[in-house]
């Protein structure tokens, strides 16, 4: 990534395609498996300056209500008060303080705010490469996930286990998988 060539091209602003990203969470479930679920409604632009990285800045809004397990009752109790609080809280939003370089794309520090609660949270994100798709635009790609504890964001909903333990698990990872468009050059 250090060449001009693997540089140059990456520099400019994006727009997230949601079409073409996914943002996901596991959550261990019953102390046995996981459960994978997904927002299917989001928007992010970013800034990047591939030549001097701490000029860079990017921004996240989740939709709540966009969250997808598969499974329509679970959704529905994410939703709720219980976790998610939709009603009161619609949105769920990053907005970056700091970017570094790392010998695999970006390390991303922000704040993420879920439920109302903002705590900071870093990325370590894979640059995955650029491309001209069909139509003519410049996409970038990346891969990261981080493991937050949801308690830290007033997520604390739980149920004992007869045989112990607890139905949900407090760590989560967070997964993302982002096809950005550039909609500008360097600012």
């Amino acid at each position: 990534m250090s060449s001009a060539t693997a540089t140059r091209p990456l520099t400019g602003t994006y727009t997230i395609d949601p079409t073409h990203s996914r943002i996901g969470f596991v959550a261990r479930h019953a102390m046995v498996t996981k459960v994978r679920g997904s927002f299917n409604e989001f928007t992010g632009s970013a800034h990047v300056d591939a030549e001097n990285p701490s000029a860079s800045r990017t921004q996240v809004t989740i939709q709540a209500a966009s969250v997808d397990t598969r499974n329509a009752d679970r959704d529905a109790h994410l939703r709720s008060g219980d976790f998610f609080d939709m009603d009161n809280h619609p949105e769920i939003t990053f907005v970056s303080t700091a970017v570094e370089a790392t010998d695999e794309g970006y390390r991303i520090t922000g704040d993420l705010t879920i439920k109302g609660a903002t705590n900071p949270v870093s990325v370590d994100f894979e640059y995955t490469g650029t491309a001209t798709d069909p139509y003519g635009n410049t996409r970038a790609g990346f891969e990261g996930s981080t493991t937050i504890n949801r308690k830290d964001w007033g997520v604390s909903y739980n149920a004992a286990l007869e045989t112990g333990g607890v139905l949900i698990g407090e760590k989560i990872v967070l997964e993302f998988d982002i096809s950005a468009i550039r909609t500008g050059d360097a600012v």
